[in-house]
């Protein structure tokens, strides 16, 4: 793919993850890479409830870089499963555990099982700023107008 380049992130299996697929996508041209269920018993999340699932990863993600989390979209639609905090972020300093927090919008309790695929990973690049202060904003032809200012479709 022209302009593509691969960007190396270390992995640390840990011990309850032995055996599982390293993240990998599922197809030549995905923007992410699938993370599996390193649980060691299933978990049945009920409706409107939700779960840490632990993925048995930590990543060493290079400085300038992050790794959001996002849900499946076939969870989603089959299920009602999906990540809680969509998308999660996980920043370059951290050496933890990976963990979904899935969430069951369902109607139905969702049984999450070892190797299970649970969640996507995508690694995108980050940027530093300087937030600074100031007495006035330029002003724009939206100006405040928020929520629902720009039309109801």
């Amino acid at each position: 793919m022209a302009g593509a380049f691969a960007v190396e992130v270390a992995i640390l299996r840990l011990p309850h993850a032995e055996g599982l697929d390293l993240p990998e996508a599922a197809s030549p041209e995905s923007a992410g890479v699938d993370l599996r269920a390193a649980v060691s018993t299933s978990i049945c999340i009920e409706p409107l409830e939700r779960h840490l699932v632990p993925t048995g990863l930590c990543f060493e993600i290079p400085v300038g870089w992050e790794v959001q989390i996002r849900p499946r979209s076939g969870l989603a639609l089959r299920h009602g499963v999906t990540v809680l905090n969509s998308p999660g972020t996980i920043d370059s300093d951290y050496r933890g555990e990976v963990g979904v927090l899935l969430i069951n919008l369902g109607s139905e309790p969702y049984t999450v099982v070892r190797g299970h695929r649970i969640a996507q990973a995508i690694l995108a690049p980050t940027h530093t700023s300087t937030w600074v202060e100031t007495d006035q904003l330029t002003g724009t032809s939206r100006g405040d107008g928020g929520f629902g200012s720009t039309g109801v479709d």
